[in-house]
């Protein structure tokens, strides 16, 4: 296995050198982009189908404004532009830098947001109750919160937000829980009634006050305020449960699949080792033969060079304070380049500061940094990380992980937007379907595997985890989302995307939360095949009729 994932992560790296000299070379051969002040700043949408032949089709994307996201990137402009007549490899640079993204996303969570986030609620002494419904389902579910976010708040892309939290949600109770329930049907165990039904009940509550928001068609500011704060009260009830319940005695769980999987979600692609060389030289040293070492050495190093890219610009602005991955020279780097990044971020989103305002946020930040870094080098040890001022290096680390987390989604759902115009899909479909399968498909690798090798209390926790972490994420992911929304529009309410077919993915949404809670007591709380097949099915029809619809077949 780890022959694979490095020979994965090497050919991820390589495709992104690969992508950043093809950026290069289009761009030094392409002629530079009009700047369109004729047409207006607002423009409802990007509608590129209105035009036959991609020579048009470029002119049109590179004068309108409503065709360049909020991205980094102008993906349209790249497949219109610069692959015009090659179509197929405009195809295949924007997937394979869709698989690039994703996979950063999901190894920054891993290796730094989760880490983080787990120690801040043991610096923190949080209770295990606490801890496990505020600080790690933020850490697990990160990508959706921050897809939800970043989406509404960009003009006419809520839907994608809307949808990719829905979608998530929708894929990891029925399809996730459908495939855990087959898995360990053969095992007899029994999961915690009253908090399965506790759970689902819950949900169920949430997604009819979210079928009430889009009835209405907007939500004012104090309203999305106490939507969100649904998520309180769902910490308390789990609360004073855990209080009621605390006599009973603690399933125990396998603790080698504890140690691999440490939370109860892994985010995608999570199992990448970014230990470098140190398997190839482990096995290269153990021969005797010194020209054989040498080579060997030289060897590691070069694959060691060739992972750097991708890694190399989080380790030089994200603290890293574990002790397997300890270096003070990077945390000192880290620690001065970090305000930095957090200002070069606000300046580029915000796009309303003026020269003056941004060199001096620029140069305040510089300032900031170069304190911080002097102390760190003053402060801190060569061959261990601090163990006084722990806190400080959390928050940033936390803080600097949603700093590139953001970054990464920001251009994620640009490309999906993109794609969406391409293919002449709606966005709120990729959302549903392709957003929501990458930023879940760890639940479905972590829970399995939790389920099938971490005995009953592993099934528990895998059950569990497939309804509090879409319960998060639809509370406070699209939650945050919607008090930011409706603040940016106060006194006023905030417009909820109208959009017929969220009605139906709510409805297949608590279907499948229904079957789970008639079927799973009456098979006295023991997940089986049964209760699998019919998630499954009901996740596959829904997604047969969005398919049926997408081609035109049928109509409403």
């Amino acid at each position: 296995m780890d022959f694979y994932t490095k020979a994965f992560t090497l050919f991820l790296n390589l495709s992104f050198l690969f992508l950043i000299s093809f950026y290069i070379i289009i761009s030094s051969y392409s002629e530079p982009y009009n700047n369109p002040i004729s047409i207006p700043i607002r423009s409802e949408n990007c509608n590129v189908s209105k035009f036959s032949d991609y020579e048009s089709k470029c002119e049109y994307v590179k004068s309108n404004r409503a065709c360049w996201d909020k991205g980094y990137l102008n993906y349209l402009a790249i497949f219109y532009c610069s692959c015009s007549n090659l179509p197929l490899v405009g195809y295949f640079v924007l997937l394979l830098w869709l698989v690039v993204l994703f996979y950063v996303l999901g190894n920054t969570t891993s290796e730094y947001f989760c880490p983080s986030v787990e120690n801040l609620s043991r610096v923190l002494k949080l209770s295990p109750t606490i801890a496990g419904t505020t600080l790690l389902p933020f850490g697990n579910g990160a990508n959706d919160v921050f897809s939800s976010i970043i989406s509404f708040t960009r003009a006419g892309e809520a839907d994608v937000g809307l949808n990719s939290v829905l979608g998530g949600a929708f894929f990891i109770s029925c399809f996730v829980v459908g495939i855990v329930s087959i898995s360990i049907s053969s095992r007899g165990i029994t999961v915690d009634k009253p908090s399965f039904i506790r759970d689902v009940l819950f949900f169920l509550f949430v997604l009819c006050c979210l079928l009430m928001i889009i009835i209405f068609g907007s939500i004012t500011f104090w309203f999305a305020l106490c939507f969100a704060a649904l998520y309180f009260l769902y910490i308390a009830v789990v609360s004073l449960m855990h209080l009621f319940y605390c006599h009973k005695e603690e399933m125990v769980v396998n603790p080698a699949v504890l140690d691999e999987f440490n939370t109860r979600e892994v985010p995608l692609l999570s199992y990448v080792d970014e230990e470098n060389c140190n398997l190839l030289e482990k096995d290269c040293f153990e021969s005797q033969d010194r020209k054989r070492r040498k080579s060997c050495y030289y060897w590691s190093l070069f694959l060691y060079i060739l992972e750097l890219p991708l890694s190399l610009p989080r380790k030089l602005t994200i603290p890293d304070v574990s002790e397997e991955n300890w270096s003070k020279p990077l945390a000192t780097v880290s620690a001065t380049l970090a305000p930095l990044l957090v200002g070069i971020v606000f300046t580029t989103q915000s796009g309303k500061s003026g020269f003056r305002t941004t060199l001096g946020i620029y140069l305040a930040l510089t300032f900031t940094g170069l304190i911080l870094g002097t102390l760190s080098l003053i402060f801190t040890n060569k061959t261990s990380p601090p163990k006084r001022f722990l806190l400080p290096w959390l928050a940033g680390t936390f803080l600097m992980s949603i700093t590139w987390t953001y970054i990464i989604v920001e251009e994620l759902v640009s490309l999906l937007v993109a794609f969406g115009n391409i293919l002449e899909i709606s966005p709120s479909i990729l959302g549903l379907t392709v957003l929501a399968w990458g930023n879940s498909l760890g639940d479905l690798i972590s829970n399995s595997t939790m389920a099938m090798k971490g005995g009953a209390g592993g099934a528990q926790v895998a059950i569990s985890g497939c309804y509090a972490g879409p319960l998060f994420n639809t509370l406070v992911g699209l939650g945050l989302s919607l008090v930011f929304a409706a603040w940016r529009d106060y006194p006023s309410g905030y417009p909820i995307p109208k959009d017929s077919d969220l009605y139906e993915t709510v409805g297949f949404l608590m279907g499948g939360l229904l079957w789970a809670l008639v079927i799973l007591p009456k098979r006295k709380m023991q997940p089986d095949k049964f209760l699998g097949a019919g998630l499954l099915s009901i996740y596959f029809c829904f997604l047969f009729i969005r398919l049926v619809k997408i081609v035109g077949l049928l109509k409403f």
